[in-house]
């Protein structure tokens, strides 16, 4: 692995202007299939309607935990009396889906342009219809909310519901952030061998099984664009651990041995529990690092996964990151992540589209990662792209993912190289 400087110190440039990022609405896309007794109901506009249905469109086949409300002219317009309106669309789907537990109230818009406080009618029917189920609410607000901040709001508005941890409960650990449920069984055996048997992951699989948080409750962030709800735990008394986050061999081990440092986990043992998952890993990564090592690549601001994807791809794969996008660095989050990343790297937050297109025209990068709307346009081009949001509906967490997560950015530049042959 390169030894490098590092950029923890390094100036960021701050845009501002136009942005080309979906809404926070999206994150209802891998949400629902997370927490699997949870319906999530986006009080919006038709186009919200289209956006979701178009993000899930593979998902044509199964019936959904998600849907509209759609709101007319006429309730835009303060016509019609919206909280009566909403009350019988959720009888409506309650009636329809008695296995819903846990309903939420997805802002599509602020509560000045809907003209509805969704915080008030998520507490009014919340009491009309516990204890069979449990209304929240959040903003997916593309004016408040930019596409993994989604996430992150439904989770913060989670944990004023997590049970306190007794005073007599042993020390916990809570991993942070939706997971497959392949990647957190993996991780959950991974600490069971390492002596860690209190473990908890938010979003539970189930509402029913939220986890206790309390003073002696360790957090362990898996995703990095988590900063409202770390915020939120930590008011609760939890401790967050400092890690880099779990991209590749690398950085699987750093996160889980911040875990096995906080336990008191022996040296000896944690090599011999991670040992087989990291050479595994290590062996899955050779022949893409064969393949990408030298290739330069670009970061537009999109998932916030930016940061730890560029550490794990330089450190790991031997790319050349030119400059890394993000929406928003959260350098207390990403403080080793930024260290671990080489030094000649150009960090960016925010975005003004027109700028950042300028420089990566200049850059010539052999791969560019980016949302959906410029990736056809910087492919007509010339350039070789890789969307983002691939990268939160795939598992890439952890070891057994290590080479999955570098096919991901392989496939696009074998696909070129076929097609120009």
């Amino acid at each position: 692995m390169a030894t490098t400087v590092g950029c923890g110190d390094a100036p960021v440039l701050r845009e501002h202007g136009q942005r080309e990022v979906f809404c926070g609405l999206t994150g209802i896309i891998w949400l629902h299939r997370k927490i699997q007794d949870a319906f999530f109901l986006v009080v919006g506009s038709r186009t919200c309607a289209h956006l979701i249905q178009s993000a899930a469109g593979v998902m044509i086949f199964a019936e959904p935990r998600f849907a509209t409300a759609i709101m007319e002219e006429r309730d835009l317009a303060g016509l019609a009396d919206m909280n009566d309106e909403l009350d019988r669309v959720v009888d409506r789907l309650l009636e329809r889906r008695p296995d819903i537990r846990m309903l939420f109230l997805v802002g599509s818009c602020p509560s000045e342009v809907i003209k509805l406080d969704l915080a008030r009618a998520a507490s009014r029917l919340s009491q009309r219809h516990m204890p069979q189920v449990r209304v929240l609410n959040y903003s997916g607000s593309g004016i408040e909310t930019t596409f993994t901040q989604g996430e992150d709001a439904c989770l913060a508005a989670l944990v004023p519901c997590l049970p306190a941890a007794g005073p007599l409960d042993p020390p916990s650990l809570l991993v942070v952030g939706a997971l497959a449920d392949v990647v957190e069984d993996q991780l959950r055996r991974i600490f069971e061998a390492l002596g860690i048997t209190r473990v908890d992951f938010l979003p539970p699989r189930c509402s029913s099984a939220l986890p206790p948080v309390g003073p002696d409750t360790r957090i362990l962030l898996a995703q990095p664009f988590l900063g409202e709800t770390g915020r939120a735990l930590e008011k609760r008394g939890a401790r967050r651990l400092d890690a880099p986050f779990p991209l590749g061999a690398e950085g699987t081990t750093l996160w889980l041995k911040a875990a096995a440092d906080s336990f008191d986990v022996p040296t000896a043992r944690f090599e011999s529990v991670i040992r087989p998952g990291r050479d595994r890993a290590e062996r899955a990564l050779a022949p893409f690092k064969a393949r990408l090592s030298g290739r330069r690549i670009f970061f537009f601001p999109d998932s916030q996964l930016e940061i730890p994807l560029a550490r794990f791809l330089a450190r790991e794969l031997g790319m050349q990151p030119i400059e890394v996008g993000t929406p928003y660095l959260h350098r207390q989050h990403l403080a080793q992540e930024l260290a671990l990343l080489p030094a000649s790297v150009r960090l960016s937050e925010g975005q003004h589209v027109e700028n950042q297109l300028d420089r990566c025209r200049a850059a010539t990068p052999d791969l560019v990662v980016c949302g959906l709307g410029l990736a056809n346009p910087l492919e007509a081009d010339g350039m070789t792209t890789k969307w983002s949001i691939e990268l939160l509906f795939t598992p890439i967490q952890g070891f057994e993912q290590a080479g999955d997560l570098a096919e991901l950015f392989d496939r696009p530049l074998a696909r070129r190289t076929r097609l120009v042959a």
